[in-house]
């Protein structure tokens, strides 16, 4: 399949939907549409990615695929939504969010288990910053000044985003990718098995949820459930 065809799409995810038996473990592919596909797996092919569906499968192209979610994400009881904008910091992290296409509270959500955003941050690992980035990994990004609020969070931002699309928009393994490095999570072919990055992935992921409190669509706005 070249590109993203709506209709046919649709038609496979219908039949896929009467397939699917109660209490299946699915994720949630997140399309640039705002779409979201009931999968229980997925995998890059080339430029394109090919998402299994209970039954069947869909190949769509890359370029379209936002994010993967996890399935615990959408089906966590719905909160309030917090906009990140009067979170501290939140003017920077709307800019940045904005210009890399992420949502907002996600990029909060990092922060706060991060950092609890405190720009002077310091980890035991010399990981600087809101966002907490290692000294050569900032220099990579072109900052200059690692304790700068918005330069920090405008290069963590992006470096979160690049993560997002080396990993083909799964969230679980671009936050692994953050927390532990992307070499380890190519490694071990997925989230590595280091209890501090494992308990990462879930908080920030926690996290993101109570912020967002429904699902965000790739702008930020949140989609009815």
């Amino acid at each position: 399949m070249d590109g993203f065809h709506p209709v046919r799409l649709r038609t496979v995810l219908l039949a896929a939907a009467l397939l699917l038996p109660a209490g299946t473990h699915a994720d949630y592919a997140v399309l640039r549409n705002g779409q979201r596909l009931h999968i229980t797996g997925h995998e890059r092919i080339g430029d394109q990615v090919k998402l299994h569906l209970h039954g069947g499968y869909a190949l769509i192209a890359a370029a379209e695929l936002v994010r993967i979610e996890p399935e615990d994400f959408r089906n966590a009881p719905a909160v309030a939504p917090q906009p990140p904008v009067s979170e501290p910091f939140g003017e920077w992290i709307a800019e940045a969010a904005r210009s890399h296409g992420l949502d907002p509270a996600l990029v909060a959500s990092v922060i706060a288990v991060e950092s609890g955003f405190d720009p002077r941050a310091v980890s035991r690992r010399n990981a600087q910053g809101l966002m907490q980035l290692l000294p050569s990994t900032a220099a990579q990004l072109g900052v200059q000044d690692n304790f700068n609020p918005r330069e920090n969070i405008l290069a963590g931002t992006r470096y979160l985003a690049e993560l997002l699309a080396r990993f083909a928009g799964d969230l679980r393994l671009a936050l692994a990718a953050y927390n532990a490095g992307p070499g380890r999570v190519v490694e071990h072919g997925g989230i590595p098995p280091i209890a501090e990055t494992r308990s990462y992935v879930e908080r920030v992921l926690n996290e993101y949820h109570r912020r967002a409190g429904v699902l965000p669509d790739r702008s930020g706005n949140p989609l009815s459930r």
